[in-house]
Formats: C-alpha cells, sequence, structure tokens
C-alpha cells in the first residue's frame, strides 16, 4: 500500500511539475507580428481553423494571422506550393502535415523541420497522448509536429434498419463476411460499396491489419515481415474474395458510394470515420440510429489512426509566434473547439467528451484504450512515393486479380522506399 501510495504521488508531481513548465513557457511568450500559417482546409468565419485562429488570438492577441495556400483550394495544389517554398527556403511560420512519414520524412532527411520534443516536455503532451501515438509520431530520435484531429481508417459502416430487413449482421470477421455475402446477394443487394481505385486502396489497409494482426502490420513498415511472405500473399488473396461481393463501378467517389448505401444499394462501405462527419452533415443523418458502424472486419481491439497536424519548418520570419500556435494547437481547450467542427476527435486523452456527438465519444473511448497503429493511405507509416506507387499496384490488381504479382510489385516499391526485410 505505502509503495503504491509513493508511486501515486510521484505521479502527481511529474505531472505537475510539466503542467508548470508549460505555464513558464507561455507566460515567458511575448509572441507579436504577422504569423504565417500554411493549410489546405478552408478558411473564414465558422470554419473549424477560424475558431482555432480565435483561440490564438485570445490568448496572444499581439499575434496577426495570414493564410497562405494554393491559389485554386485545392489540397493538391498546396502540397505543391509548400514543396516548392520549402526547397526554395521560403517557409510559413507552420505548416501543415499529415502526421507520419508522407510529408514529414522528406523535411526530416532534408534537416528542414524543427524537432519539437522540448515543446512535448514543456506542455505535458507525453502525458496526455497515448503512447502509441507518440511512438508513431516520433522518427528519428525526434517530435516533429502537432497532432490536431485524429480520424480512424479501420472502420465498416452500414444502416441498421437495412441489415434488420435484410436479416444480416455486422460481420466481425472476413470470414463472416463470406458467409453473409450470398444471402444479401440473393435478395439483390450488392454486399460491400466500393468507389475508385482510392477506396479500393483504403480497403486493402483494413483487410491487412485483419489478415496480419497489429504486430505484423507494423513489422511490415520496419523491415521484419517479408513482403513476398505467405502472410502478405495471403491479404491479396483475402481483398480478391471480397472483391467478388463489390460493383467496382458504383461509384466515382465514396461520397457517392456512402450515399448509395443509405439509399439500400449497398449492404456495407469500409471507409473511415470522416464518412459520419459526411453523413451527419451533409445528409443530416443521426449517428446510431439512421446509419451505425462497427470496426472493419477482424480488427476490433485495434484504432487504425492517421492525423493532421501542423511542424515547424527551421529559419521561419515568426518562430515565437510559431511556437505560440503549437501550443493552442495541441492544447485541450483548442482541440476541443476544433475537433467538434472538424468531425475528429482529439490527440489527448483528457479531452471533453460532452462537446462530442455520439460517433465520436465512441471513437475517442476506442482511441483511449484501443492498440493503435498507423494507416498506410494516410500517410502515417510510408512515405509519399510509396502510396503513389501502391495505387499503381491496387490499378493492375484489380484488373488482373494476381496476388502473387501484387506481392512481389510491393516488394519493390519497399525495398526503393528503404524497407528491406
Amino acid at each position: 500500500m505505502t509503495i503504491h501510495y509513493r508511486r501515486l504521488v510521484a505521479i502527481g508531481l511529474i505531472l505537475m511539475m510539466l503542467a508548470l513548465g508549460g505555464a513558464v513557457l507561455r507566460a515567458q511568450m511575448q509572441p507579436s507580428g504577422r504569423l504565417e500559417i500554411f493549410s489546405w482546409w478552408p478558411v473564414g468565419a465558422g470554419t473549424a481553423l477560424d475558431s482555432l485562429v480565435k483561440r490564438l488570438e485570445s490568448r496572444y492577441p499581439q499575434v496577426d494571422v495570414v493564410y497562405a495556400s494554393a491559389k485554386d483550394g485545392s489540397e493538391a495544389g498546396a502540397r505543391a506550393v509548400l514543396k516548392a517554398r520549402m526547397q526554395e527556403g521560403e517557409p510559413p511560420d507552420c505548416i501543415q502535415v499529415p502526421a507520419g512519414r508522407e510529408l514529414i520524412g522528406p523535411w526530416i532527411a532534408a534537416d528542414r523541420l524543427e524537432d519539437l520534443s522540448a515543446l512535448y516536455q514543456s506542455e505535458g503532451w507525453s502525458a496526455v497522448f497515448p503512447k502509441d501515438l507518440i511512438r508513431l509520431l516520433q522518427t528519428d530520435g525526434g517530435l516533429w509536429s502537432v497532432p490536431v484531429a485524429i480520424k480512424r481508417s479501420n472502420l465498416m459502416w452500414y444502416v441498421p434498419a437495412n441489415l434488420m430487413k435484410w436479416g444480416v449482421t455486422p460481420p466481425e470477421t472476413w470470414k463472416a463476411f463470406f458467409q453473409i455475402a450470398p444471402r444479401l446477394r440473393a435478395q439483390g443487394v450488392v454486399p460491400l460499396a466500393l468507389a475508385s481505385n482510392w477506396s479500393a486502396c483504403h480497403l486493402w489497409e483494413s483487410v491487412a491489419l485483419a489478415v496480419l494482426g497489429p504486430d505484423k502490420w507494423e513489422a511490415l513498415w520496419n523491415g521484419n515481415l517479408d513482403w513476398m511472405s505467405e502472410d502478405v500473399i495471403l491479404v491479396w488473396q483475402v481483398l480478391s474474395g471480397i472483391l467478388e461481393y463489390t460493383r467496382l463501378d458504383a461509384a466515382n467517389t465514396w461520397q457517392e458510394a456512402a450515399h448509395s448505401m443509405i439509399q439500400g444499394r449497398f449492404a456495407f462501405f469500409v471507409m473511415g470515420d470522416w464518412a459520419a462527419a459526411y453523413m451527419v452533415a451533409t445528409l443530416d443523418l443521426r449517428p446510431g440510429q439512421d446509419f451505425g458502424w462497427s470496426v472493419a472486419p477482424g480488427t476490433n481491439g485495434v484504432f487504425m489512426f492517421l492525423a493532421e497536424a501542423f511542424g515547424l519548418p527551421k529559419g521561419v520570419a515568426n518562430r515565437d509566434a510559431a511556437l505560440a500556435w503549437l501550443t493552442v494547437v495541441g492544447s485541450r481547450e483548442g482541440s476541443d473547439t476544433f475537433n467538434p467542427l472538424k468531425g475528429a476527435i482529439s490527440a489527448r486523452l483528457d479531452s471533453d467528451l460532452s462537446k462530442y456527438n455520439a460517433y465520436s465519444r465512441i471513437a475517442a473511448r476506442d482511441f483511449a484504450r484501443d492498440r493503435i497503429v498507423g494507416s498506410l493511405l494516410h500517410g502515417v507509416v510510408a512515405s509519399e512515393d510509396f502510396m503513389n506507387r501502391f495505387a499503381h499496384v491496387m490499378e493492375n490488381f484489380l484488373e488482373r486479380r494476381n496476388p502473387l504479382q501484387a506481392a512481389r510489385a510491393m516488394e519493390i516499391i519497399a525495398k526503393e522506399n528503404g524497407i528491406v526485410y
């Protein structure tokens, strides 16, 4: 009992010191002047990003925020502009990046980003972010971004009333899916919605997580599992079987696929939780009533995450203001203001869940208790080059359905991206 009490006291003192350290850092900060924030999110009154900027302005009123992005307002255009500015040595003060290796990796290798480990320590983020998340954000001994919006990839969506009408329940495994799929087809229902090549790539990572499990999934990305192993070939074989119960020309976008599922043309749809935000905000549906969800088959207890984050380039014009922005991004108040508007959840375990909808509260609960692994398609575990070339492998696979050929192509991509077994 005494030892347990001493441990509690020690933990309490550590948390108190971290909190005091963050308070001291903020007290020393007196940022002012122009702060250029680079983002591909929509800006303007009422947007999620605007709510975060207002938090900054209330804490640091001398800071004048200026948005930088692509002229066409697109994410692809913004990323291209950002690359050019980073390469030319004219970085914005703070930049939006996907958390992980997609865009962070090249800037670390080129020594263009600041390590934010000291900021994590002073703000106490290592005590309020899940340990698995910290591990996946940390590369080359540093922490290079502050996550603001957490989303989940491995989810399956459906309409409860439709499943009741068809006499099926959400499959907990892909084996169970193969058992109910013929029953759905016999009733004139396509068992699984699938949109573009992109959505097939998205489906692949949930199938891979189910077949491999979280340990072997991570082994793929650290060079401890051969891409030509029986396990990985089995992923492609299972995917080939699943594709027999889809219709590849059903929709061009994931939004159209989700809408068609709501209309009853499809029974299930594997997509990330931005689908919930779409169904609530655009289709005006009620989570848990008009639509339901479960984890993707075979992935119970695992939270495959992706995150939008902000990083600090080296040599920026207003470093103090950029650091101030990052403290707001990582704060409880900032993330709990931003994420309910964005349809995402906070990276913090102490988030105020009363501010979130029914889906987000459940997602936050799972995020706190599940094993966290990184998404491939959304930039956590692999480079941008890897993802782009993976899309070509998927295009060929959808046409030829050759698991061995697909596994061999992925092995080549992995080796050329430095992932060597």
